[in-house]
């Protein structure tokens, strides 16, 4: 963690959180999230379990498990909230900017490499606001209520003589083999098949139920402690005053950088221009020649394998007619 110049506090402000990650061990399961701090903390004892206002970044394990982790705070509530809806990730080894923009009018946007991934409303895809209506508590379905949409008709009756033909019945084409010892071997008895004449066990046809309600729906009423909340974006209310980042991961190798924490999503993006974008182009054409020089080792390395079996071949030729 670390201590920011200038203590960030929401009141009528934008707030913006922007930071560069980059994971070079292939990350396949780990999380690299940054967090603001409100209050005076202790530094040497920050945490996972140290209190934040934001957490913010990509979160990977696994196949299924690719997703942007926002989680925000509730003052009202004393709660963190995660984002409803999964936000996309990235997942290559190239570094990517992550940007989180909360706005005064309650809504947000994520962004990554600037390009916005998810927006909305802080009310709709978190939950800081207890639900509008509930189930009325006083109301159950009635006991009278029918809500099964057929029956069997009465009128309905099974054929006679429905049940006479069995399941199954002995192959009439099986004869006792000649070897057969009724005293070693027991009574002989034909092999079994299906019976063509069986039709299964006999049920009434069903038709419409004339006492049918249809499917009995609990209604709603105004939910008592629903409040609306202006102040759902200050998540900083009282002083964001340290950045820290928290990790798991199941291999080191994730790197930080171009960290921003500023009420102008505009100074993020010309801070972004100066440094995370600066060397963005030329990382990717590192990397793009070191995974070619990669390949060709590997080919190389390949076809000297290939070579080294046609010298073994060669030494076993002549030899063959001694085996």
């Amino acid at each position: 963690s670390a201590k920011m110049n200038k203590s960030f506090t929401s009141a009528d402000k934008e707030l913006v959180v922007q930071y560069s990650v980059k994971h070079e061990q292939s990350l396949d399961c780990g999380g690299a999230y940054i967090k603001l701090i409100p209050g005076d903390i202790d530094q040497d004892k920050f945490g996972g379990d140290t209190p934040y206002s934001v957490m913010f970044g990509p979160d990977i394990c696994g196949s299924s498990n690719k997703r942007t982790h926002v989680i925000l705070h509730s003052n009202p509530k004393d709660e963190n909230l995660l984002i409803t809806k999964d936000v996309n990730t990235e997942t290559d080894d190239l570094s990517h900017l992550y940007t989180l923009h909360i706005k005064p009018d309650n809504t947000f946007e994520v962004f990554i490499d600037q390009k916005s991934v998810r927006n909305g409303k802080l009310d709709e895809e978190f939950e800081f606001l207890e639900k509008k209506e509930i189930k009325d508590p006083d109301a159950s379905k009635p006991e009278d209520w029918v809500d099964e949409a057929k029956i069997a008709d009465p009128e309905d009756k099974k054929p006679d003589g429905y049940d006479d033909f069995p399941a199954e019945i002995p192959d009439p084409d099986a004869s006792k083999p000649d070897d057969w010892d009724d005293e070693d071997d027991g009574e002989w008895e034909a092999p079994m098949l299906d019976n063509p004449d069986y039709k299964g066990p006999w049920s009434p046809k069903m038709i419409d139920n004339p006492d049918y309600k249809g499917n009995w729906v609990h209604p709603k009423i105004a939910n008592p402690d629903y409040k609306e909340d202006d102040t759902m974006y200050q998540v900083c209310k009282d002083g964001c005053n340290y950045v820290g980042f928290e990790l798991w991961q199941v291999k080191t190798g994730t790197l930080f950088d171009d960290i921003i924490v500023t009420d102008s999503l505009e100074e993020a993006q010309k801070f972004a221009e100066k440094t995370f974008f600066k060397k963005k182009d030329a990382e990717k054409a590192m990397y793009d020649k070191i995974q070619e020089e990669k390949k060709e080792a590997e080919m190389a390395e390949m076809g000297d394998e290939d070579e080294d079996d046609d010298d073994d071949d060669e030494e076993l030729d002549g030899f063959e007619d001694e085996f």
